[in-house]
């Protein structure tokens, strides 16, 4: 009874992230990658796009940062989180980097730090509502492990 009620939150979240133009089918082709010889395989994903993102932020922070700004450096740390959001299926991330790349080849600095700003919040919205996700897979796996003993 517990797993189904985990299962059904689970599955609530994931569909209201699909509704909110969060995840897009990209995300759906990761989860069919998982199975029960690699269960975690979301999950690991996740934390790699998590962890790359972060890295990737604070890059952008501290080249935005600087007296002159290096935008070919910067648009290239954008193409990277745009790729690394496209491949996790993070749709509002990947299309507020499009828009980030317009303002890297205008040279706008005041539109670099907007479209940071923005970056920064949908990551950090994605990035908390992935880790109730992976919390609730991982609820759901040790619970169905124990009923199994």
């Amino acid at each position: 009874m517990a797993s189904m009620a985990l299962k059904e939150q689970l599955s609530g979240l994931v569909n209201s992230m699909f509704r909110e133009g969060l995840l897009d089918e990209q995300f759906t082709q990761l989860q069919m990658l998982q199975d029960a010889n690699n269960p975690d395989f979301v999950a690991e994903v996740i934390s790699l796009f998590c962890d790359d993102s972060e890295r990737i932020l604070a890059e952008l922070t501290k080249s935005l940062d600087q007296a002159v700004v290096d935008y070919q450096k910067v648009d290239a740390y954008v193409h990277q989180l745009k790729g690394s959001s496209s491949s996790v299926g993070a749709q509002h991330i990947k299309l507020a980097c499009i828009e980030f790349r317009h303002f890297c080849e205008e040279n706008d600095r005041e539109g670099c730090l907007q479209a940071l700003h923005v970056i920064k919040h949908e990551y950090f919205n994605l990035r908390s509502k992935f880790e109730t996700m992976v919390q609730l897979e991982q609820k759901i796996r040790t619970y169905d492990t124990k009923q199994q003993k």
